[in-house]
């Protein structure tokens, strides 16, 4: 059973933390799910229509992430949270991306209500999870670019995997996900996360992105079990 844990100095920098961890047993991704399609074309009606709109930067889901990106060192225009350069893609293009199921329902969702969001394939992971600062010698493998290394810059947030504490699974905390731990159709334990650090609102979107996540896994495994993280509560053994 793996732990999902936030290290004492991430929950002390960002009180207002709270991360969702929805975790989908024997995931059957590999099916066709007739709910992810409607969410995904209406977004991107709504998006050609003007009914919807990417996050202003005044929006507190938003500035906030901004502000928490900045305090680790990390300029937010130039590696933007992942709702925000999804939902600035959908603006722009007015196309969702399609992926495989999974991937779509947490993008829809995620866009939906402003929240970010990412998913682990946990048959990779080795040992716990760990969310901290970056330290030097901290390595990841870009999403897609799996013979593509980089250094975590030290003092970003990032999680690793506790059993090789350098293999970073995420950087600069939700912006891109590793190319070890992705989604495919032939994941079956999958993690799915969403976060934010928003003090006031923040905690009801999340719960309502939840929701609406855990009902679309639903249909689609043998299980699906939700933990949430906060500073006062900062690990999580995942079923």
């Amino acid at each position: 059973m793996t732990e999902l844990r936030v290290a004492a100095e991430v929950a002390e920098a960002f009180p207002a933390l709270a991360i969702a961890a929805v975790v989908a047993e024997d995931l059957r991704a590999e099916e066709t799910w007739p709910e992810t399609e409607p969410l995904l074309s209406g977004l991107e009606t709504a998006a050609t229509e003007g009914a919807w709109q990417p996050l202003a930067e005044t929006d507190p889901l938003l500035a906030t992430w901004q502000e928490a990106y900045r305090a680790f060192g990390t300029n937010p225009r130039r590696f933007r949270p992942s709702m925000d350069a999804l939902g600035r893609r959908l603006g722009k293009s007015g196309r969702m991306p399609r992926v495989n199921p999974a991937v779509d329902a947490y993008n829809a969702v995620s866009v939906t209500h402003g929240v970010p969001a990412g998913a682990l394939d946990l048959s990779a992971v080795r040992g716990d999870i760990l969310l901290r600062f970056a330290v030097p010698g901290d390595v990841f493998v870009p999403l897609g670019e799996p013979a593509e290394r980089e250094e975590a810059r030290p003092g970003e947030v990032v999680y690793v995997d506790r059993a090789d504490d350098a293999a970073v699974l995420t950087r600069h905390w939700n912006h891109r996900d590793s190319d070890r731990t992705k989604v495919t159709p032939a994941s079956r334990h999958v993690l799915f996360l969403m976060e934010t650090v928003e003090p006031d609102a923040g905690r009801k979107t999340l719960d309502q992105a939840v929701d609406q996540l855990a009902a679309l896994l639903a249909g689609h495994a043998t299980a699906v079990t939700r933990h949430l993280l906060t500073p006062d509560e900062p690990a999580a053994r995942l079923a």
